[in-house]
């Protein structure tokens, strides 16, 4: 090959190279936001994050290195690099190839064991707070929050309280999917018939994207909602404008879980045992447990619907 091909040859692998950078760059069009969090969950999960990262970077950092100076060392110019064909062990390398990957994995082993039991979603966050209750309902495709500590509700819009856990207790009125706000950590499935438990908090005033997890439907992309971590006093502000808003009842239920995507909006009172009905599959229609379980001590027939237990969400038979 003459020079001049040579360089022509340099000239375009480099192109190319430029090109899948400055590719890879504008595709990226994402904020880092687990590593940015707001909270002691999320917190913890990123120094997970790094742990492993840093790992993995004690094989991936020395082979690359000893990758490019084995190819320099042994290229073929190179008379005084040693010409072993027959060579085929070292124990030394065999040693050093086995252990170390040994020790990542024990390492890694150790840190699943032990932050698979610390960042259990169930685990109460330790406070001398009580916990805000927040029931979750992921429709499609918006999510409804309830609030039955101020009888309020909203959709695609998740008010916190800075520094107070909460607790959030999670189903779907339809598909599987999953509720997760990145800053403050934990991605949990929501699913019907079945109720789900987290438990998170935010140490820091500001607004948080939620989004959907997990693909549900032609309007999974705008299944989006706000998590606004506020003070006292402008959290104090948006209960207030929540309770002047229209109120929650199995009516507007109904017509809201009808398929499709969903502004903002807010509710001043949410109907009593909604969150129960929604969890039990008969907010729609179908019989409750408690009907049922009434129909049945009067020994009359049981009209044909979804029957759930209302601790475990599991399909029961009720016996006329």
């Amino acid at each position: 090959m003459s020079p001049k091909s040579k360089w022509t040859s340099w000239i375009k692998v480099g192109a190319r190279a430029a090109t899948l950078a400055v590719a890879a760059v504008l595709l990226s069009g994402c904020d880092a936001v687990l590593l940015d969090p707001k909270g002691p969950i999320g917190e913890a999960e990123r120094d997970i994050i790094y742990l492993a990262t840093g790992l993995m970077l004690l094989v991936v950092v020395p082979v690359i290195g000893m990758t490019v100076a084995f190819a320099w060392k042994y290229r073929a110019s190179n008379t005084k690099a040693t010409y072993a064909p027959n060579w085929n062990h070292s124990t030394v390398i065999e040693a050093v190839v086995w252990s170390i990957p040994v020790v990542i994995i024990l390492i890694l082993g150790t840190v699943t064991w032990i932050s698979s039991h610390t960042l259990d979603p169930r685990r109460p966050i330790a406070s001398a707070q009580k916990p805000l209750e927040v029931q979750v309902v992921s429709l499609d495709w918006k999510w409804l929050f309830i609030y039955p500590e101020y009888g309020v509700a909203s959709v695609n819009e998740l008010a916190l309280p800075v520094g107070r856990p909460v607790h959030f207790s999670l189903t779907s009125s339809g598909v599987m999917n999953a509720f997760f706000v990145p800053q403050l950590g934990t991605q949990v499935y929501t699913m019907p018939g079945m109720q789900s438990q987290l438990n998170l908090r935010a140490d820091h005033a500001g607004s948080y994207l939620g989004i959907s997890a997990n693909y549900s439907g032609r309007g999974f992309a705008d299944m989006n909602f706000k998590a606004l971590a506020m003070e006292p006093a402008a959290l104090k502000d948006w209960i207030a404008r929540a309770k002047a808003a229209t109120p929650l009842d199995t009516a507007a239920y109904r017509t809201l879980a009808a398929p499709g995507t969903h502004s903002v909006a807010l509710y001043g009172t949410v109907e009593q045992g909604l969150y129960d009905r929604i969890l039990n599959q008969c907010a729609l229609g179908g019989i409750c447990t408690n009907e049922a379980v009434s129909m049945a001590r009067i020994k009359g027939p049981v009209p044909k619907g979804p029957l759930c237990d209302p601790k475990t969400g599991k399909p029961i038979s009720i016996k006329s």
